[in-house]
């Protein structure tokens, strides 16, 4: 599992998803972020870097880019089942 950081509905977050590629359809998760929380300066060139690349609105367990067509639906048990 790899993690990156991403703009989900308007806010940074760090993203965990599976493959080398965040545009997979394998997103796992996300957790939101203090940019605070982040102090050397490597870590704040991440950020700007994922952020201009990776932007996302996130709904009812489905992520998708506001940057271009994509949809990746995040896997859920609800009831004992997964919802794709």
């Amino acid at each position: 599992m790899s993690w990156c950081f991403a703009t989900i509905n308007n806010r940074l977050a760090e993203i965990f998803f599976e493959g080398k590629n965040p545009n997979s359809n394998k997103i796992f998760g996300h957790t939101y972020v203090n940019r605070s929380e982040y102090t050397k300066e490597e870590e704040q060139k991440w950020i700007i870097e994922d952020t201009k690349k990776l932007k996302f609105s996130y709904r009812q367990g489905i992520y998708k880019s506001t940057l271009s067509k994509y949809t990746a639906k995040r896997q859920q048990k609800r009831h004992g089942r997964k919802i794709l």
